[in-house]
């Protein structure tokens, strides 16, 4: 009964994220930008703007610019989950096949990882209560979303640290729901409670803040290039608009 549960609640956070962030995605494709507005100095060429958008995402650029101690803790966070989420690779593939060989050679630095992912999360709750005006904009899905990422990585920390599970049982389980061929769910309440967040979180990203995720990529004050006087900026149905 556990397995069956955990299977279809798996398949349910699995379609709902992707089908979610899909239609987000497109959604964020067909709304129109009706005014070059690209935050200045911005680059003047289609090269520069994904150079831009590199370092946006990649190195938190204009966060490193306004906030130094809010960007160390950004990139605690963000790094270290990056590197976690590599490291749950191992789940999935075969590790033995040469393609996969880096899921096992980022191992050590994906697990260590996690201690700064936590420390990161810390830092951005305790700026959300400490800077007034931070304070003010945040709702309680804000404060929500920082204690269910702590506890997804404080319950995987655990398993890890404290309560061992069979990461074999886990990882059959895993790559069994990939081909529908069910096996044993270890019945850890570490490994359970660390499972219904991760679920919990799938299902709610599509319809969260958590969003900015794919959507800092459809920014026009990031995505425009800065050429206003060159070349005329016209959306789709103000140039319809002007033929009739």
């Amino acid at each position: 009964m556990l397995t069956t549960v955990y299977a279809i609640l798996f398949y349910v956070a699995t379609i709902t994220l992707v089908g979610g962030i899909a239609l987000r995605i497109k959604q964020y494709w067909s709304i129109p930008a009706p005014l070059k507005i690209p935050t200045t100095p911005a680059p003047t060429t289609k090269r520069g703007v994904w150079f831009r958008m590199f370092k946006e995402v990649a190195l938190f650029e204009s966060l490193f610019k306004s906030n130094k101690w809010i960007w160390v803790f950004g990139m605690l966070f963000h790094a270290g989950l990056a590197l976690v989420l590599l490291r749950h690779f191992r789940y999935f593939t075969d590790t033995t096949a040469l393609i996969w060989a880096w899921v096992h050679w980022i191992q050590p630095f994906g697990l260590y990882a996690g201690f700064a992912m936590l420390a990161g999360l810390v830092g951005l709750f305790i700026r959300r209560i400490v800077v007034p005006r931070v304070r003010y904009i945040s709702s309680p899905s804000d404060y929500l979303m920082l204690i269910m990422l702590f506890f997804i990585g404080f319950s995987g920390m655990m398993m890890k640290f404290v309560a061992h599970t069979d990461i074999v049982a886990v990882k059959l389980f895993f790559r069994g729901l990939m081909y529908f061929d069910w096996h044993p769910l270890p019945a850890d309440i570490p490994l359970l409670v660390h499972l219904t967040l991760v679920a919990t979180l799938m299902i709610i990203f599509p319809f969260s803040k958590l969003l900015h995720a794919p959507g800092v990529f459809f920014s026009p004050t990031r995505n425009m290039v800065d050429n206003p006087r060159e070349k005329r900026h016209i959306v789709a149905w103000a140039a319809d608009l002007e033929k009739k």
